[in-house]
């Protein structure tokens, strides 16, 4: 979400609804107030402008579903290839952004000190964990956004770029509201053109190296379980028939992987110490199949937790490296969703963490070896453009032996 945090008044509102409840309270109509913890209450005119913009959108076909068996997409002409081999240190290093399509100073700083780092680690591969066009993602699948806010930023960064999308990216009537998932089928279709954009389908697995794989990718699409507003199109709603799929191919997917190494990329966390909270609960909501993430924390500890080492996720601003629990099954929760903004400097949750920050800009390096898997989380002082080191955690047995393995 953006900085001034467009939480709705009652969990599970259509987009319609959230309109007219804040026009309501604006003019002093009675309020609506949240279970759990209560975020601060929004004001809403300065959204309508936006809004109606935004309302011609639902005036048009839909464009075409994309189906869970879409065959990859090619990457654009010269696109950069996925590296077969480890670096000159026997790794293959992986960057790790999010919640960075702004194209302001912050995203482009950020990108600078990458850069810098990228040559020197040898990093063959990036991922953006959602949020890539702020605020309201693409209006077509060659916006010039693209541009603005991903290709020149990150120009120099020559790498396959593995993207998922995010709340912003897959706008309704509101920014960030998550309303209208079809949005994002402009950026699947924007891999075709683009030498760095990865993002074949809406999710999707990348195992590297693809013969033998040593770590295997899973994109996966968390905007229909998590909206901030209740899904109108049945395609899209949290029992329909997309995320039945979708849950059903992760599920699969997870269960045949080669990989020592299995990492869930995907835009909203599972646990989160910063102030959009876990899965179950974000934003304080406690009901409803939407608002509250219940059904995306329903899937994370039935399908993911105790299977895959790592998640990345964004949504939040932070930066946090969460320790791994029994309520996890082993697998660690990472938040890196501070490539372009931060949040209020605190810690509003208390899940057992290796490192947190929530006030710096910043972003991570993921290192796979068959050794070990290593995480590396640099903060960026944004007006000298240079990374810190600012925490090492490693760990150097997998959660789950890959399938057909030996115990």
């Amino acid at each position: 979400m953006c900085d001034d945090e467009l939480i709705p008044p009652q969990a599970d509102m259509t987009e319609r609804e959230w309109l007219r409840a804040g026009s309501e309270a604006t003019a002093g109509g009675p309020s609506m107030r949240t279970t759990g913890r209560v975020p601060q209450w929004v004001n809403r005119r300065t959204l309508l402008g936006g809004a109606m913009a935004g309302a011609a959108l639902t005036m048009l076909p839909s464009p075409a579903q994309s189906p869970a068996s879409a065959a990859p997409r090619l990457g654009g002409p010269g696109a950069f290839p996925f590296p077969e081999y480890p670096n000159g240190k026997g790794e293959f290093a992986i960057l790790v952004t999010g919640d960075a399509g702004t194209g302001d100073e912050a995203q482009y700083a950020v990108a600078a000190a990458a850069r810098d780092l990228c040559r020197a680690e040898g990093i063959g591969l990036a991922v953006g964990l959602g949020d890539n066009i702020y605020e309201n993602g693409p209006e077509s699948d060659d916006d010039s956004e693209f541009q603005d806010k991903f290709e020149k930023p990150n120009s120099g960064i020559d790498v396959p770029w593995l993207m998922v999308l995010g709340n912003h990216d897959c706008s309704g009537l509101i920014p960030g509201s998550g309303g209208d998932p079809s949005r994002g089928d402009r950026e699947v279709a924007y891999a075709a053109t683009s030498r760095r954009w990865y993002m074949p389908s809406r999710y999707y697995s990348v195992p590297l190296p693809a013969a033998d794989p040593l770590v295997e990718f899973f994109a996966i699409d968390t905007i229909p379980w998590s909206s901030y507003v209740a899904q109108l199109d049945p395609h899209y709603r949290w029992d329909g028939p997309y995320m039945r799929e979708q849950r059903s191919w992760l599920d699969g997917a997870l269960r045949a992987s080669r990989a020592r190494w299995k990492v869930v990329i995907g835009h909203h966390p599972y646990l989160n110490n910063g102030k959009h909270g876990s899965a179950g609960s974000y934003d304080g909501f406690e009901i409803g199949n939407y608002t509250s993430g219940v059904h995306l924390k329903d899937m994370y500890e039935n399908v993911v937790c105790g299977r895959a080492d790592l998640i990345l996720s964004g949504h939040d601003h932070t930066l946090q490296i969460l320790e791994p629990t029994a309520r996890t099954g082993g697998t660690r929760q990472v938040v890196c969703g501070a490539s372009a903004k931060t949040e209020d400097g605190t810690a509003h949750f208390g899940h057992p963490a290796a490192w947190q920050n929530f006030s710096d800009h910043g972003f991570m390096v993921l290192k796979v070896s068959g050794a070990r898997l290593t995480i590396d989380a640099y903060t960026v002082d944004v007006a000298t453009r240079k990374a810190t080191l600012a925490h090492r955690t490693r760990q150097t047995r997998p959660v789950a032996a890959p399938a057909g393995a030996h115990a």
